[in-house]
């Protein structure tokens, strides 16, 4: 998962700051969040909430997150230089990262693809940064106020999220019909739906949010229309279409969102039959027998494409979990599974075994962190705990904290 909230646990200044929530005089139902674990999450405000002056890594972390991230935004896709094809800022507009400007015309159309090496132009528009660091800071936001009740963080999520999707002036409408457009060629493909999956940790700060006086029931309501809208369009407009039935982690990270925005805005029948379908769809379908992901494989960066979708797997398995339905234990008669990705990529990540595929930046092991902390939880799996810890030693966030935690039974 890409995070924005580095944590750090040296400066003693940041323990002193916010004003902890009261007690309540008793533990509270936890939050309704999809990805994060709402029981650890519960399991750690109240340790926090009684004792106040003893925070641990996880409230030391969030909050010093939380304040790094008050100081960010709010964004908004109107924000841009560059006008969508529509005429309309509030339309969200991208350029494809892998595509350059043609050597052989005169007018350098149309761009042609360089797999893997992202054309600095892209940044020109801002929308792509934009829906990132939003979601990420709304997140740490809204952990900041949940674990430690400092009314403010949740005002500024508040303040985050009306803007990016509710207010007149700056809401995004709900589509990506020009998302990673390529120049000379089209406006916008269904690739570019891969970049609305950091909405997923935007869904989890307002669930976080619920019982804040920044964010009222109407304002979720609110919400949720605004998904609704563009869970609709993510099923029923062209691009949508093609994003669903790629085969790479393009389709894996479309069925994510598709799960994810459907139990935020009450549809379980659509995102239980998305997650059941997922089985065959995805895992049977993008898997080898012996782990390989061939689709990933001829990327020019092999290994981070195949941990890649890995990382969208599992968080496709943790969704699921809300359903019932069990895709960490799927295995194909053949041997198909999660779990056999995870144990052909792990000895390249632990610097065990040398890649010999195409891999034009060095490999990052960390990308396997939270999946395997994700699938220690799930297998009970005390050697994934320990690697994943290995791992993610240089460069914890606070939803790697609170995996450890819940890998730790807490």
């Amino acid at each position: 998962m890409i995070s924005f909230f580095t944590i750090s646990l040296i400066s003693a200044a940041l323990l002193a700051q916010s004003p902890s929530r009261p007690p309540s005089g008793g533990s509270q139902a936890p939050p309704h969040t999809l990805l994060l674990d709402g029981k650890v999450l519960a399991h750690e405000r109240d340790v926090a909430l009684a004792h106040p002056d003893q925070p641990d890594d996880i409230v030391r972390a969030a909050r010093a997150a939380a304040d790094k991230a008050m100081k960010e935004g709010p964004f908004s896709v109107t924000q841009k230089s560059v006008t969508p094809p529509s005429g309309d800022k509030h339309d969200y507009m991208s350029q494809a990262p892998y595509f350059w400007p043609n050597p052989g015309t005169p007018d350098h159309l149309p761009y042609i693809r360089r797999d893997g090496e992202r054309n600095p132009e892209i940044s020109r528009i801002s929308d792509h940064e934009q829906i990132s660091k939003m979601s990420s800071v709304v997140r740490a936001l809204a952990l900041g106020y949940y674990l430690t009740g400092n009314a403010q963080y949740a005002k500024r999520a508040a303040l985050l999220l009306r803007t990016w999707f509710l207010d007149p002036a700056t809401r995004m409408n709900p589509n990506l019909e020009y998302a990673q457009g390529i120049p000379g060629v089209n406006t916008g493909r269904g690739i570019g739906i891969i970049e609305s999956r950091f909405l997923m940790s935007a869904v989890d700060g307002v669930e976080l949010l619920e019982d804040s006086k920044n964010w009222s029931r109407a304002d979720t309501a609110n919400l949720q229309k605004w998904f609704s809208e563009f869970l609709n369009w993510l099923q029923n407009s062209t691009h949508g279409k093609d994003e669903s039935a790629s085969r790479n982690n393009h389709g894996s990270f479309y069925d994510c969102q598709v799960v994810d925005f459907a139990l935020f805005v009450g549809k379980r029948d659509l995102a239980a039959e998305i997650a059941k379908n997922a089985k065959q769809k995805r895992i049977a379908l993008q898997i080898e027998p012996d782990g390989e992901q061939p689709l990933e494989l001829a990327r020019t960066k092999s290994f981070s494409y195949s941990a890649f979708n890995l990382e969208a797997l599992t968080e496709l398995a943790t969704l699921s979990q809300h359903l019932d339905v069990d895709l960490w234990h799927f295995q194909t008669n053949d041997g198909r599974s999660i779990r056999r990705v995870l144990d052909y990529l792990l000895p390249y990540a632990l610097g065990e075994k040398q890649w010999t595929r195409k891999q034009i930046e060095p490999i990052k092991g960390g990308d396997l962190a939270i999946p395997l902390l994700e699938a220690g939880a799930a297998y009970k799996n005390e050697e994934y705990i320990a690697d994943a810890k290995r791992l993610s030693s240089q460069s914890k966030d606070v939803a790697v904290l609170l995996l450890e935690k819940k890998d730790a039974g807490q």
